[in-house]
């Protein structure tokens, strides 16, 4: 997934405000940091490019494993529950809601190594063939980026719509 994180993130940290933080946090800094923990899994590209020299998948480091994001996830769930004080907790699980989501968008037409540490085998669900230079090209003309295009459009719609508050996903 190229352009769709950040919107994924504005989707699902919307549909989950009223859910897990209406009383605790502003919506705007729920919504920021859902942002920043929808792109969060990619912090791993600063290392892929400056420091290990692209020698492995970028999707084989701890910041993209499922299990990372899976323990993190119930770490913070268990603490907005135990919690007296919700603020922290509610942006640190909605961040985790994100990271993770990051990992399944990825799936789509990225290898996720879903099963690591226990099996070293990726799994996507579609393969995007490397038939244009750059690379990226193959990605954009392929049907996959229609599915961004879509996310990013929703994401912009509720965005322009200011509905957010009102839509309950999770009753």
């Amino acid at each position: 997934m190229i352009i769709g994180h950040l919107p994924a993130g504005y989707l699902i940290s919307s549909f989950t405000y009223m859910r897990t933080a209406a009383d605790a946090v502003s919506r705007r800094l729920f919504i920021v940091f859902g942002m920043a923990g929808a792109i969060a899994p990619d912090v791993d590209l600063l290392y892929f490019y400056l420091i290990d020299d692209r020698q492995h998948h970028h999707h084989t480091y701890a910041t993209h494993l499922p299990i990372v994001w899976a323990a993190l996830f119930v770490a913070c769930a268990w603490w907005l529950h135990a919690a007296r004080f919700k603020q922290l907790p509610a942006l640190a699980l909605v961040f985790c809601i994100n990271g993770f989501v990051h990992l399944m968008l990825d799936t789509i037409v990225g290898d996720i190594w879903w099963l690591a540490p226990f099996v070293d085998k990726p799994y996507s669900l579609f393969t995007v063939e490397p038939a244009y230079h750059p690379w990226l090209l193959s990605f954009i003309l392929h049907w996959s980026f229609l599915l961004e295009l879509a996310v990013l459009g929703a994401a912009l719609w509720l965005w322009r719509s200011r509905a957010p508050a009102t839509i309950r996903l999770f009753h």
